[in-house]
C-alpha cells in the first residue's frame, strides 16, 4: 500500500478518497487553487500545495505543476478524482513518466473509450450490443443525413469526444437535420475542440442504467448496474441501485456485456460502462444498447456501495498498489436498494441557474450518508460544479429507501444561498417515480409540478419573526414593562411579498402573534415553541436573512425600522443615507413611478446591507450616486418630484 498519494482535484470527490485513505493509514496531498484556500479538502488534508489561479485551466488542469507537488511532497501516486485530468491520457504518461503510479486505467485503456465512436465500434467487436447508427469517420453533411435517413428518425446527434449532453441534438425529422447538425457542430468545436458527431437511432422510451465494472488489468468483475434515467437535460439528478424492474436474465446479460467491455481493452480500476435501455415492453436482454464508458469512479458511485458493502477508493487504492481484485465475481451480491441525490446551489424558478454566494448554515440528518465538500462559511464560487453535497440513502427495499430519502432531503438545512433541495424532495415524492415509472422524460414532463413553489404558512412567519426580534430563546423576565405584555411588530420580506406581523409577548412561555389579522398563540415546553402541539420549524440567521427550514428552505429578509427611517428621511422627496456605507445598488431610475415602500437603494453599513425605501409613491425625478460610492451619512442618493409637480 501506498505511503502517500497526491490527489489532483477538489470538492466533494477529493474529501471522500481522504476519507478512505485516512481509514488505510495512507497520508494525502491536496492540491488547491487561488478560490480554495479555504475549502474543506484543503483542510483535511494532511499537506496542501497551492498551484494556481482560480479557473481550472490555471490550477486543476495543469498537469505539470500537480505532478511536481507530488514530486515535492514524497506522494508515490496521484489520484485523479472524476473531472479535470481524470480521464486525460497524456496526464497518465505524464505521471508514469516522473515515476509515480496514476491511481486508475492506462493511457491506452482511456483513449480507447475516449472518442464515442471508435468506442463503439470496438465494442461492436468485443460482442458488446451497440445502438445502431453511424460511427464512421466521413464527416459529409449530406452523408450524415443520408445515414439518418437509413437508421430511421427519430435519431439523435452526438458528438463523438462529448460528455455532460452537450454537442448533442435530437432530430425528429429530416427538414430539422441541417440545423440541428450545424448546432451540434458548433457547440462540440467550442466544448471540445472537436466537431465530429455520430448519427444515433433515439430510444423512445429510454431508459439510462449503467454497470459498474473494476479490472486489475487483465480481468474484472461487475458491481452491478445503478439507474441513472432521472435526468434533465441529459444530466443527473438522482440515481439509484439497483434498476427497478431489473431481472435476473438482464443483470446476468448486461453484466457479462460490461465485463467484456473492460476486459477487451485491459482496463484496471473503477469504470463504468453505460448502456442505453429501451423500457417500453420493460427490461429484456435484447433492448440494450453500449453508449459509452467513463474510465473513472462516477458521481454516483456511493449507491453502488451502498448496495454491496465494497469501499470502491479501498479497491482503487489497493489494485493501483499491486494487489489482486479483492473479490470473485461469485463473491458479490446484492443487499437492498440505495438513492443518491446531487444537491446543487441552483436557482430552479430561473431555469436551474447555477448560484454563487457564501453558504452561512449547512446540516445534514443523521440518517444519511453526505458527501460533501463545503462547510457553513465555504463559498460556492463561479470556477467549479456547484455541488454542495451528495445526499444517500440505504433501505431494506426500494419503497423503504425512496421514503428515507424523501425524509433526509425535507431535514436537510442549508441556508445562504438557493439549491435545488425543494426539486429534489418534490422528485422522491414523485407518484410515478415512487411506482417505478423511471425514464429520462419524466422530469421534462412534470417540470411545472415538480417546480411549484412552497407556500408560505403561519408557522413560517411565526418562525423567522421571532428568530428575527430575538424573541425565540427570551429571558425569563420577558413580557412585562410596566405590568403590561411587551409588544412588537416586524416586518418580513419574501421575493415581492411583504408580510407584516405583531406579536405579544405574555412571558417567556407564552406569545400571540397577529398573522393576517388572525391571533395565533404559541407556548414554549421544554426550550421548544409549539404551535398546535407541532414544534415550530428551525431557523438560521445571517445578517437580516432569516431562513426557516420547512418546505426545503424559506429565506426571509428583516426589514427593520433603520431601513424605513432611510426611505423617509429628509421631506419625503429626498432620499438620504442614514449612516456611512457603501451604496451596494441603485433600483431607482430617473422617470419611473414608484409606490410606497419600494426599495429605491441598497446601502452596505456596519456589515450589512439596507433596503432604502420610498416613503411614498412618486415619480424618480434624481438619481443622485452610483453603485460603488463610499457615501456619508446625510448624503442625498435619489430625489422624488414634489408632489405639487408630480
Amino acid at each position: 500500500m501506498f505511503k502517500t498519494i497526491l490527489i489532483a482535484n477538489r470538492g466533494e470527490i477529493a474529501c471522500r478518497i481522504i476519507a478512505t485513505a485516512r481509514a488505510l493509514g495512507v497520508g494525502t496531498v491536496a492540491v488547491y487553487s487561488d478560490a480554495d484556500s479555504a475549502a474543506e479538502h484543503v483542510r483535511l488534508a494532511d499537506r496542501a500545495v497551492h498551484i494556481g489561479g482560480s479557473a481550472p485551466a490555471e490550477s486543476y488542469l495543469r498537469g505539470d505543476r500537480i505532478i511536481q507537488a507530488a514530486l515535492a511532497t514524497g506522494a508515490g501516486a496521484i489520484h485523479p478524482g472524476y473531472g479535470f485530468l481524470s480521464e486525460n491520457p497524456g496526464f497518465v504518461e505524464a505521471v508514469e513518466a516522473a515515476g509515480l503510479i496514476f491511481i486508475g486505467p492506462s493511457a491506452d485503456a482511456i483513449r480507447a473509450m475516449g472518442l464515442k465512436d471508435a468506442a463503439k465500434a470496438l465494442m461492436a467487436e468485443a460482442g458488446v450490443p451497440v445502438v445502431p447508427g453511424y460511427h464512421g469517420e466521413d464527416q459529409d453533411d449530406e452523408l450524415l443525413a443520408r445515414k439518418a435517413g437509413e437508421i430511421g428518425y427519430p435519431v439523435l446527434i452526438k458528438a463523438v469526444a462529448g460528455g455532460g449532453g452537450k454537442g448533442m441534438r435530437l432530430v425528429e425529422a429530416a427538414g430539422d437535420f441541417a440545423r440541428a447538425l450545424a448546432s451540434a457542430r458548433s457547440e462540440a468545436r467550442t466544448a471540445f475542440g472537436n466537431a465530429d458527431v455520430l448519427v444515433e437511432k433515439f430510444v423512445t422510451a429510454p431508459r439510462h442504467i449503467e454497470v459498474q465494472v473494476f479490472g486489475d488489468g487483465t480481468r474484472a468483475v461487475h458491481l452491478f448496474e445503478r439507474d441513472c434515467s432521472l435526468q434533465r437535460r441529459h444530466q443527473k439528478v438522482i440515481e439509484e441501485a439497483p434498476a427497478p424492474g431489473m431481472t435476473a436474465e438482464m443483470r446476468e446479460a448486461m453484466g457479462a456485456a460490461a465485463v467484456r467491455a473492460a476486459e477487451a481493452i485491459g482496463y484496471s480500476g473503477a469504470g463504468t460502462v453505460e448502456f442505453i435501455v429501451d423500457g417500453s415492453e420493460g427490461l429484456r436482454p435484447d433492448r440494450f444498447w453500449f453508449m459509452e464508458m467513463n474510465t473513472r469512479l462516477q458521481v454516483e458511485h456511493p449507491v453502488t456501495e451502498a448496495i454491496t458493502g465494497v469501499d470502491l477508493v479501498e479497491w482503487q487504492l489497493r489494485v493501483a498498489s499491486g494487489d489482486p481484485l479483492p473479490a470473485a465475481q461469485e463473491d458479490l451480491s446484492i443487499s437492498g436498494h440505495a438513492f443518491e441525490a446531487r444537491l446543487y446551489a441552483e436557482d430552479v424558478p430561473a431555469g436551474f441557474l447555477p448560484a454563487t454566494g457564501t453558504l452561512t448554515h449547512l446540516a445534514f440528518p443523521p440518517h444519511v450518508r453526505a458527501d460533501s465538500g463545503v462547510r457553513a462559511g465555504n463559498t460556492i464560487s463561479p470556477f467549479y460544479d456547484p455541488m454542495i453535497a451528495k445526499i444517500v440513502v440505504h433501505g431494506s427495499d426500494r419503497a423503504a429507501a425512496l421514503s428515507r430519502l424523501a425524509r433526509g432531503l425535507s431535514e436537510t438545512e442549508v441556508a445562504g444561498l438557493v439549491t435545488n433541495l425543494a426539486f429534489l424532495e418534490a422528485l422522491a415524492r414523485h407518484e410515478g417515480f415512487a411506482r417505478g415509472e423511471v425514464d429520462t422524460g419524466l422530469i421534462a414532463r412534470d417540470i411545472g409540478k415538480l417546480t411549484e413553489p412552497p407556500g408560505v404558512r403561519p408557522e413560517h412567519l411565526i418562525a423567522a419573526g421571532m428568530t428575527a426580534l430575538g424573541l425565540d430563546t427570551p429571558p425569563a423576565d420577558a413580557g412585562f414593562t410596566l405590568w403590561q405584555p411587551l409588544r412588537h411588530s416586524v416586518s418580513l420580506r419574501q421575493g415581492d411579498a411583504v408580510f407584516t406581523l405583531g406579536v405579544r409577548v405574555a412571558d417567556a412561555q407564552h406569545q400571540t402573534w397577529s398573522v393576517d389579522e388572525q391571533d395565533v398563540r404559541v407556548l414554549r415546553h421544554h426550550d421548544v415553541w409549539r404551535l398546535n402541539d407541532r414544534p415550530l420549524p428551525g431557523t438560521a440567521q445571517s445578517g437580516r436573512t432569516v431562513t426557516v427550514f420547512d418546505a426545503c428552505g424559506l429565506a426571509f429578509e428583516h426589514i427593520d425600522p433603520l431601513d424605513q427611517a432611510g426611505g423617509a428621511a429628509g421631506d419625503g422627496n429626498l432620499i438620504e443615507a442614514p449612516m456611512p456605507g457603501l451604496v451596494r445598488s441603485i433600483d431607482a431610475e430617473v422617470g419611473r413611478d414608484v409606490k410606497a415602500g419600494d426599495r429605491l437603494a441598497v446601502l452596505e453599513a456596519m456589515k450589512m446591507e439596507h433596503a432604502l425605501l420610498a416613503a411614498r409613491d412618486g415619480v424618480v425625478a434624481e438619481v443622485l450616486a452610483t453603485a460603488g460610492d463610499q457615501v456619508e451619512a446625510g448624503a442625498a442618493l435619489i430625489r422624488l418630484e414634489a408632489e405639487e409637480d408630480a
